[in-house]
């Protein structure tokens, strides 16, 4: 007879299974109300009374219902267990369709942050967990399979096509080993299936799996299928050897595969994964009425469907939840570590006959983009609250413009404004910029840099403190300790990812309205990442008028053709950049192979004067080449560096890319952004000194669009987000679930609910908010960031 203990643990589990399954009603044949009108539950009335109505409840409704009747039972269980017993671990309990699953461990239930050793992991467990970085039961619970193979029903291989992936299961019934040749061992075991059908497979240079191929042994072997006429062999890449434990977790069924190091196998990890979900409490730390408003499944449901999915719809709701929770927690912390979502910021009346009085001043008439951009910015600076905007656009697409009118309504207002670029070439260059913009306007535009005399920085300061410059341009001189602001309101960074973050917190101590720009085409979901303490504003339209540059690939075979084409060009009096590949880390090797391309430039164009920019010239060193060739004191430009975003030299009208394939996508656009920046056609060749099926279809797309958001989309799905902006730079951490190419709408989801979240309370203080905020401190990467919250 059993217990009223046994009889609480066995009606739990289908409760649990149902809660942890997103209350769905389905985790009992005939629905949870006829479970709960059997025998089984006559010894508990009172959650009779607690799930009375179930089915026609909500999904909140059920899960608090669910909470209350689990509490009960545990109650009674504890209540009538022996005085020696432990209760049984009621709200952790799981069934599965398989009867041989290990049993869960016996003891009380473990916290999310408790040590890996306290988990029943077997001999050894502990050793193997900790050298794949797994020192938390947390950490193991998110140590999710890198793919997923259906084991359900295993192919015959007669039925599966040469060359492809499939996984076998059967009995050993013999094996050979062969040595062919010095150096090579070769080791065929036959196997047994289920339908009486034998396969050979195969291991080269692996005779340490002899010991795994004892006959006898049942076995899952993962390969690639080599047929032989009628017959079929397996060219083995992956071995399970199967155990009476570790059976149901491994066949039968939907089954992770998780990244393991040698000695650890794959049935390990899947029987500690099983027992820590047995021993977690898997309480969610997001609130029922955020999973719904976001078509969330329970977190316990999403880390089952995970490590031991039921099914493809089980699988793909857990991929989809633990996904949002990455971007989540991302954003999060991106926010949190920015210069803060609700800080105050100035307020600007920002007029409207204001900005028609600056554009009225302009050579040229806003664009559609501009104008919607410009909306977005004004919108946000006549709010009490900071703003804190990136605004993205393609090379030409008149950025400048739209800050330099954002500065003008913050000096209309009687406030001060400042611009810091990168470079001292690119300060001057904005400066000349926003001087013709705004002189006609009587805005006085100063200017700060490295290379002025102490007498004239001095000066500078002392008109900055009085108020009696409106705009300052500058570098990295405006964030000097002497320099003082008389009433800063808006600043604006070109190009922020080439500072520090300490130091665009030194420009902002006094909580300016900020506006980041970038030149940079990034794709819409990894700007709401690298950036995601910035909202987003995207200039997608170039001025009218403005011709293409026109490119062409080529292989290196035709470097003479290209370069008489370079001199055709120079002898219409225009200009033009040479571009090698950076040679990395090694900047010796890099001087000669640039000094070598410029000599042997010089012997191919002898009319040519050529000059040299280089990675081992200083700063000052690399700004006067780039203002000779300005200046037209040569005609050709050979660089190993990336020459500098957004310098104008108007009459360069060619860019020539040696060894194209070495640069990314994104990167070849930024290169070719410097020509096409004056009146007359630019043109631009890509040299291919290796030209595969694979490298030509990647530069095709450079040579077939100028839409540098497009390129960058094609760039990420080729290489990645790191090489695209160096996201340990930037913070970004390895996305486990999330696909950077694909995600923009998880993105976008993920990042409202967060500045949902800390807008209603900034440091995650609430009482309902302790898990999350301590789950986002767990998830951190550092602890200088743990601080923040």
């Amino acid at each position: 007879m059993p217990t009223v203990a046994e009889l609480a643990e066995r009606l739990s589990r289908p409760l649990t299974l149902e809660l942890k399954s997103g209350c769905q009603n389905r985790a009992v044949s005939g629905g949870l109300e006829g479970l709960l009108r059997g025998p089984l539950a006559n010894p508990f009335p009172q959650v009779r009374e607690l799930l009375d109505g179930y089915a026609g409840w909500s999904p909140p409704e059920r899960e608090q219902a669910l909470g209350r009747a689990l509490e009960t039972l545990a109650a009674k269980a504890a209540k009538t267990a022996p005085a020696r017993q432990r209760p049984p671990r009621v709200a952790a309990s799981k069934v599965t369709a398989q009867e041989t699953v290990p049993p869960a461990p016996t003891g009380e239930q473990l916290p999310m942050d408790a040590p890996i050793e306290r988990l029943d992991s077997g001999r050894g467990g502990e050793r193997k967990l900790k050298g794949l970085g797994l020192h938390q039961l947390r950490d193991l619970l998110h140590y999710y399979p890198h793919r997923h193979e259906d084991r359900r029903a295993l192919p015959s291989l007669m039925n599966v096509d040469e060359g492809q992936k499939v996984t076998v299961q059967g009995v050993v019934v013999s094996r050979f080993k062969r040595t062919p040749k010095p150096r090579m061992t070769i080791l065929e075991a036959t196997l047994e299936t289920e339908g009486g059908n034998r396969v050979k497979a195969t291991w080269f240079n692996q005779p340490w799996m002899e010991r795994q191929l004892r006959e006898g042994a049942r076995v899952i072997v993962t390969g690639r299928v080599k047929k032989f006429g009628r017959t079929a062999q397996l060219a083995a890449e992956h071995l399970e050897s199967l155990d009476s434990a570790a059976d149901s977790l491994s066949t039968g069924r939907i089954v992770g595969v998780y990244d393991a190091k040698e000695g650890i196998s794959q049935e390990f990890l899947r029987r500690a994964a099983w027992r820590a979900l047995q021993a977690a409490p898997l309480d969610d730390y997001l609130p029922a009425h955020w999973r719904r408003e976001y078509g969330l499944t329970p977190l316990a449901d999403a880390l089952q469907g995970i490590h031991f999915p039921a099914d493809e719809a089980h699988l793909s709701r857990a991929m989809g939840r633990l996904r949002f929770d990455e971007y989540l927690f991302l954003e999060l912390r991106m926010l949190l570590q920015g210069e803060d979502a609700v800080l105050q910021g100035k307020r600007f009346e920002a007029h409207p006959e204001d900005i028609d009085r600056f554009e009225g001043a302009l050579p040229f008439r806003f664009t559609g983009a501009q104008r919607r951009v410009l909306g977005e910015i004004v919108e946000e600076m006549r709010s009490d609250r900071q703003m804190a905007r990136l605004v993205q656009g393609d090379v030409g697409s008149g950025k400048t413009a739209v800050a330099a009118c954002a500065l003008y309504l913050a000096v209309r207002d009687g406030y001060q404004g400042a611009l810091m670029a990168p470079t001292e070439i690119l300060a001057r260059q904005h400066y000349a910029n926003l001087s013709g913009y705004l002189g006609p306007l009587d805005v006085r535009v100063g200017l700060l840099v490295g290379a002025m005399t102490p007498k004239q920085k001095l000066e500078m300061q002392g008109r900055i403190a009085l108020g009696e410059i409106d705009i300052v341009v500058g570098t990295q001189a405006l964030i000097q300790d002497n320099v003082q602001w008389d009433n800063l309101g808006l600043a604006v960074i070109d190009e922020e990812h080439r500072f520090g973050v300490m130091q665009r917190r030194r420009l902002l101590s006094s909580r300016p309205d900020v506006l980041v720009m970038s030149a940079t085409p990034i794709p819409r979901s990894l700007a709401l990442t690298a950036y995601g303490d910035l909202e987003l504003s995207v200039i997608d339209e170039l001025p009218p008028g403005r011709t293409p540059v026109e490119t062409k690939l080529i292989q290196d075979g035709y470097r003479a053709q290209a370069y008489g084409f370079v001199m055709g060009q120079i002898r219409q009096g225009r200009q033009a950049y040479v571009v090698t590949a950076l040679i990395e880390e090694n900047e010796n090797l890099e001087l000669l192979a640039a000094t070598e391309l410029a000599e042997n430039l010089a012997e191919m164009l002898p009319e040519a004067r050529i000059g040299l920019l280089h990675g081992k010239m200083t700063a000052a060193e690399k700004d006067e080449v780039m203002d000779a060739f300005r200046a037209h004191e040569f005609d050709l430009l050979v660089s190993t560096t990336v020459i500098e975003v957004g310098v104008d030299v108007p009459n360069a009208s060619v860019m020539v890319i040696e060894n194209a394939e070495r640069f990314g996508l994104s990167q070849l656009h930024q290169l070719r952004g410097r020509v096409g920046r004056g009146s007359a056609k630019s043109y631009c060749v890509l040299i291919a000194g290796e030209m595969s099926k694979k490298t030509e279809q990647r530069l095709r797309i450079i040579e077939g669009s100028t839409d540098g958001f497009v390129i960058a989309e094609a760039d990420l799905k080729l290489r990645g987000p790191g090489e695209i902006r160096g996201t340990r730079q930037s913070g970004i951490p390895d996305l486990r679930l999330g696909d950077l190419a694909n995600d923009a709408e998880v993105i976008e989801q993920a990042r409202r609910l967060a500045k949902h979240i800390l807008s209603n309370d900034p440091r995650l203080e609430h009482p309902r908010l302790q898990y999350l905020r301590s789950e986002l401190q767990n998830r951190s990467q550092s602890v200088a960031f743990r601080e923040v919250i």
